[in-house]
């Protein structure tokens, strides 16, 4: 199983890379478009804002290369700003064009009038939502209700379609903890700092059949 892993230079790659070797993938660092062709498996790590993110996608290449390979179906997993990046928009430093992949918008905690401590940082436990129909629900096989796992985010997805949101955390608001549809999925909390539960999570991505 070969995974690439984006470096766009947004992103926390090492920790990633490490667990994936530790779950038996062949995992690679990969800095051009071009290197996601013979992948099995593209994950888009992250830190920083959704503009810049976007920028750094739109100018190297990679927004046309992971449309188009996840046309063709090849699984895909956003983590933290990575997840981000799948939704149609976001707000932050102004509005910018998202991949849309999986329709929605990002916005600030505040917006949604969270009274919580922003950012939202460190281990809170999530509601997992089991959306019938929805084949990345498989993303949290063997997940239970009330599993911690590890956050960092000033900024919340509002997903247009409540089928696409596979968990929720509860952060004074309900908010998106992951989402996916069909071969394209993210999480907002970072499943290679959450321990045993983040490592189920990457293996339930590598074990995923593509449609």
């Amino acid at each position: 199983m070969k995974v690439a892993i984006i470096d766009y230079g947004m992103g926390n790659l090492g920790s990633v890379r490490r667990a994936l070797e530790q779950l038996g993938a062949e995992a690679e660092i990969v800095d051009t478009p071009a290197q996601l062709e013979d992948a099995d498996r593209i994950i888009l790590p992250g830190v920083g804002s959704f503009a810049d993110g976007m920028r750094h996608l739109n100018r190297d290449g990679w927004t046309e290369a992971l449309v188009r390979l996840t046309g063709e179906g090849k699984p895909l997993l956003g983590i933290c700003l990575g997840m981000q990046l799948l939704a149609s928009e976001g707000s932050e430093h102004g509005g910018h064009a998202g991949l849309g992949l999986v329709p929605g918008r990002v916005v600030h905690l505040e917006t949604m009038d969270c009274r919580e401590r922003i950012p939202h940082v460190g281990w809170n436990d999530i509601h997992v939502r089991h959306p019938e129909g929805n084949p990345s629900a498989m993303l949290f096989d063997g997940i239970q209700d009330g599993t911690d796992f590890y956050f960092v985010h000033s900024f919340a997805y509002q997903a247009e379609r409540a089928s696409d949101v596979l968990a929720q955390v509860q952060y004074g608001i309900p908010v998106t903890a992951a989402v996916g549809r069909g071969h394209v999925m993210g999480t907002q909390f970072h499943p290679e700092k959450s321990s045993r539960a983040g490592f189920r999570i990457l293996k339930n991505f590598l074990e995923f059949e593509a449609c």
